[in-house]
């Protein structure tokens, strides 16, 4: 994400205060842009939780609390997410997939490995009833 607010010279905003060389309203605009630019890049999930982040800069800090610090909150906010992560009934299995390879690969980026054991039975237990006896298969 940060790749791409470089790319458009928005990171500046992002990172720092109001820029002196700016007017408000010059500046306003550019935080509107590097605010977006960032909404565009976050999955549905995530974009629902920071709708009420008026600014890049205040989007920026608790999307990094919540993503890139290696907190005891952050710790508990991502196995909660693992721990509770269901499978909706009609999503294509390989997007769950996707969605739990995601989870893990935040989990994995706090320094938290779940095993592959562990892994295969909280996926099997994220499938909704209607894979009960594919379930039960492996019980």
């Amino acid at each position: 994400m940060m790749v791409i607010l470089v790319q458009t010279g928005l990171k500046k905003v992002v990172t720092r205060k109001k820029s002196e060389n700016l007017d408000q309203t010059e500046w306003k605009e550019l935080d509107e842009k590097a605010l977006t630019a960032i909404q565009l890049c976050l999955a549905n999930k995530v974009l629902h939780e920071v709708l009420m982040k008026k600014s890049s800069s205040a989007l920026w800090k608790w999307l990094e609390t919540l993503y890139a610090i290696k907190s005891l909150a952050t710790y508990l906010v991502l196995k909660q997410r693992l721990f509770t992560f269901r499978m909706n009934e009609g999503e294509l299995i390989r997007d769950h997939i996707s969605q739990f390879i995601t989870l893990l690969n935040n989990l994995k980026n706090v320094e938290v490995k779940i095993d592959d054991e562990d892994q295969a039975m909280l996926l099997l237990y994220s499938l909704p009833s209607s894979y009960k006896s594919f379930k039960e298969t492996f019980e």
